[in-house]
Order: structure tokens, then C-alpha cells, then sequence
């Protein structure tokens, strides 16, 4: 079992020889990297290219490791004892499974994502710590242990939010997914617009890498930003001579929306053209 990539998702070597090490060494993949680099659709993609079933957990800042186990709901159980609801006597019918149980007691392999595990309290990875290392976990109400059946690959993306416990890291394999060159971002367009026409990829890739060369941006444009700038360009049929007028910083790009995020970017790529304008 090895990926090596898709025809839908461009990985540099680098990535398909992290993706498989973690996978021998059955350890969890850790994936940070830009927003809109394709953490997320990283696993997407090794579930496809695997032929895996994918479980994904999207962690927000309410969400708690218990929740990935599994939930009692003792509400419930009080209710319909009150109600004499006969399913109160089997404590089973009140506990929800979450995702790591569902991937643990997967009868087959699968590919399980845990999506942004930084947006979550400080210690929600060492509250998972066990139970990653282990591939088990403990059920105090019905006094049952849930071990995996096939040990999933374990997929766990960060926006380097917050730092994450060493104890945490320690038992991940990790990876960083550097920003796309120039080259490779081509690739990636292609993936997505393989008739586009390579003049609006060239003068559109002069634009947005002088976006993110601009000192003092909040957030610099993504790979995603930039593919959905190249639709809205591709739709509107962008005369060319609009985006070769040169470097960026002397005009605000056509249909900046798609790549700037924020008026206080916005505003500093007026200032830098408005002075550019003048010095002139």
C-alpha cells in the first residue's frame, strides 16, 4: 500500500515520501503548511489514490477529545426512565459514537482526518494521546474496550495556530508543506483548468506572486485564492493587456476580491500604487 499521488492533487516527492513513511511506520501524519496548500484535500486524496474509506473530523474550538470517542447522553436516559421507555435498561442505546471509534471498529482499513487540530483547547492532543498510541480506548459506562481492528491512517492537519504538546508531536510523523514554486503551482492549474490558456497563467502568476511579495500583508493570497482568481479572470475573458501593465504593486489587480481577504490589505496595495503612480 503506497501513494503515490493523483490526477487530481499534485504532491511533490517530498509529501508522497511522508505519507508513506507514516503508513509504515503507523504513526499519525502531522501536516501543517499556508491555509489553501491542500492539508485537507491531502487525505481526500490518499483515501482515493488508496482505495480507503475516508473518516473526517473537522475540530472546531468547542470540540472536545471525548467527542472523538464517543458521548453518553444521560439526559436522554433520565428522560425515558421518567417516560418507562424500555430502551433505558441497555445503556448502549444512549452513547454516541465518534470517529475514532468509527474507524476504530472499521472492517477494513480507512483513512481517518482529524482536520485543524489547533483551533481546539491546548490540550485536546494530549487528551488523545492513549488512545493514538495505543489504537485503544476504554468505555466506562458499558465497561467495554474499543481496540482497532485495522489500525487507519491517521491524517491530522495544523494552521500553526497554537503550538501543539511535545508529547503530542513526538508520537506523529510530520511535515510541512512548503508553498508552491512557480513550477508546481502550474502544475496545479493545470489540474484544475487544463485548457486555460498559458499566456493568462503566466501574466496572472507574475500578478500574484508580487501580491505575496508585498511587505505588510495580513494575509498573503493561497494557492485556493489563486485558483478561484483564475475562474473569475477565465469568465469575465480578462483582455491580456489589463494583467501585463506590470508589477502588481502599481495597480490593484483585476477582481482583487478572490485574492485579498481584507481591507487593510486592500488598502495598502492602493497606498503602494497611488505612490508608485506618483514617483513616476
Amino acid at each position: 500500500m503506497k501513494f503515490e499521488g493523483s490526477n487530481e492533487y499534485v504532491a511533490t516527492d517530498d509529501l508522497r515520501m511522508a505519507v508513506n513513511a507514516a503508513v509504515v511506520l503507523e504513526r499519525p501524519l502531522l501536516v501543517k503548511g499556508e491555509p489553501g496548500t491542500g492539508k485537507t484535500m491531502l487525505a481526500e486524496q490518499v483515501a482515493a489514490s488508496l482505495g480507503l474509506r475516508l473518516i473526517q473530523w473537522h475540530i472546531k474550538s468547542t470540540t472536545k477529545a471525548q467527542q472523538g470517542l464517543y458521548e453518553y447522553d444521560a439526559v436522554s436516559r433520565l428522560r425515558d426512565s421518567q417516560l418507562g421507555n424500555d430502551k433505558v435498561h441497555d445503556i448502549a442505546n444512549y452513547i454516541k459514537k465518534g470517529k475514532l471509534w468509527e474507524a476504530f471498529e472499521s472492517e477494513e482499513r480507512v483513512v481517518l482526518l482529524i482536520d485543524e487540530v489547533d483551533k481546539a483547547d491546548i490540550e485536546f492532543p494530549n487528551d488523545l494521546l492513549v488512545e493514538l498510541d495505543k489504537m485503544e480506548f476504554f468505555v466506562y459506562e458499558t465497561g467495554e474496550t474499543i481496540k482497532t481492528k485495522h489500525r487507519p491512517i491517521i491524517i491530522i492537519t495544523s494552521n500553526n495556530e497554537k503550538e501543539l504538546p511535545d508529547a503530542f508531536l513526538r508520537r506523529c510523523f510530520f511535515h510541512y508543506i512548503s508553498f508552491p514554486e512557480r513550477d508546481t503551482m502550474k502544475q496545479i492549474i493545470d489540474v484544475h483548468y487544463p485548457d486555460i490558456k498559458k499566456t493568462l497563467v503566466n501574466d496572472a502568476l507574475d500578478i500574484f506572486f508580487d501580491v505575496r511579495k508585498v511587505p505588510g500583508l495580513k494575509k498573503k493570497p493561497s494557492t485556493s485564492e489563486l485558483v478561484d482568481w483564475l475562474k473569475l479572470l477565465m469568465a469575465d475573458d480578462i483582455p491580456d493587456e489589463i494583467l501585463q501593465s506590470g508589477d502588481a504593486r502599481q495597480a490593484i489587480p483585476p477582481l482583487h476580491g478572490a485574492l485579498l481577504k481584507n481591507e487593510q490589505d486592500v488598502h495598502l496595495l492602493e497606498r503602494l500604487a497611488f505612490m508608485t503612480r506618483r514617483t513616476n
